[in-house]
């Protein structure tokens, strides 16, 4: 029986590599993003269907899943629409604060806590969210992408217990760079005079040739929604698997301490 897998951020990056790997794969693929009449690839591809989505928009969650699920048989459900923010607290405006927030947590559980039901009636479901290696590490000038992304790995391992009374899965994908958009359109940058060097020397590190292409990750998003484990964490790519390889070597106290001294190198005391 052909399977069918719900998709969030599916415009570009990870979510369109998604889907596009799962179709080719016999899946049915509903893609889900703000703005699908904009969307010139997907459409054009078989079994997969495009739908309206903003997940900050309340209304909007309960209106798509809605008519997700009365349409198909949804199997597995991939929370993955999110972006970046960086730049030091004090200058955040209280907008990029909420907005941050909304979209990389609040819209997952809210997209989340939509599909629970339809998942508890069935017995079966499997959640899938994209974290990042920025949900079990820090980078400097990163503190509020990575509350957003540390709570979304606790949270994913709170909600275990609740779905598993109900043959629910829940997994998470964390990825390093990936060759996307994420530093481009999909990265907020906020600036400030007293932290200007060590966000260039942050930007430094985030070299483009230690990012990997968005196809290995959506492989791992596969082999997460097909292997049959019970298995949590997927951290993906080898980039980030060495970076928390060295983390867990170490310990955090060290881990930070190293990071601390690429960025902000003499200005450390």
């Amino acid at each position: 029986m052909q399977k069918t897998i719900f998709i969030t951020g599916a415009s570009s990056g990870l979510g369109k590599g998604v889907a596009k790997l799962f179709q080719s794969k016999g899946w049915n693929v509903i893609a889900t993003m703000r703005n699908p009449d904009k969307e010139k690839e997907l459409s054009l591809l078989e079994n997969v269907t495009l739908l309206p989505l903003d997940v900050t928009n309340v209304a909007n969650i309960q209106e798509t899943v809605k008519i997700a699920t009365q349409k198909y048989a949804i199997d597995v459900v991939f929370n993955n629409a999110g972006y970046g923010l960086i730049g030091a607290l004090e200058a955040l405006s209280d907008e990029q604060l909420v907005r941050q927030i909304d979209t990389n947590l609040l819209g997952v559980i809210r997209v989340t806590q939509a599909f629970v039901p339809y998942f508890r009636e069935k017995k079966e479901g499997l959640f899938i969210t994209t974290t990042s290696i920025g949900g079990l590490l820090t980078f400097p000038l990163d503190s509020i992408y990575h509350a957003t992304k540390w709570a979304l790995e606790g949270w994913s391992e709170g909600m275990s217990y609740e779905l598993g009374l109900h043959s629910i899965g829940i997994k998470t994908i964390a990825p390093g760079g990936i060759k996307t958009n994420f530093a481009g359109n999909a990265l907020d940058v906020a600036r400030h005079p007293a932290y200007e060097s060590g966000l260039e020397k942050l930007f430094g590190l985030m070299n483009p040739s230690n990012f990997e292409p968005v196809e290995w990750i959506a492989d791992v998003v596969y082999e997460a929604a097909t292997d049959g484990k019970n298995q949590l964490r997927y951290v993906a790519g080898e980039f980030a698997n060495e970076l928390y390889a060295r983390r867990l070597e170490i310990g955090a106290e060290l881990a930070v301490k190293e990071m601390n001294a690429m960025v902000f190198g003499d200005l450390v005391n």
